[in-house]
């Protein structure tokens, strides 16, 4: 098993990227464009926590961690504007607002452990 693996913010990452790919990707309901920029961005989240994970200096890991903090927070804007325009349910909304929220403030954990080592 792999160090990141065992970190509970990149198994919380893999479920929001999950969640991403079967209720919103695979709906076919936003244009094909807004599906690849949601698909690209929750699997970035994945991505940039594995690839800061295997970084041996703080200050590159953290570097990690806020590009994946900025994806996440690309998926929320992309579900806002899927929501004002009713091609997901206010529930569906709701779900991945708030696994985004808790995967935030694992992120910002995450920054701010790591800001105070650099």
């Amino acid at each position: 098993m792999f160090d990141f693996e065992k970190l509970i913010v990149y198994q919380r990452a893999r479920q929001f990227n999950s969640l991403i790919q079967n209720e919103l990707i695979r709906s076919n309901k936003p244009e094909k464009t807004v599906r690849y920029q949601l698909s690209r961005a929750s699997l970035s989240i994945m991505l940039n926590i594995a690839e800061g994970s295997g970084r041996f200096s703080s200050r590159d890991k953290r570097n990690f961690y806020v590009i994946a903090r900025g994806s996440l927070f690309e998926c929320v804007a992309i579900c806002d504007y899927l929501k004002q325009d009713e091609l997901i349910s206010a529930d569906v909304h709701r779900i991945v607002y708030s696994q985004s929220e808790e995967i935030s403030k694992m992120l910002f954990s995450l920054i701010k452990q790591l800001e105070r080592k650099t």
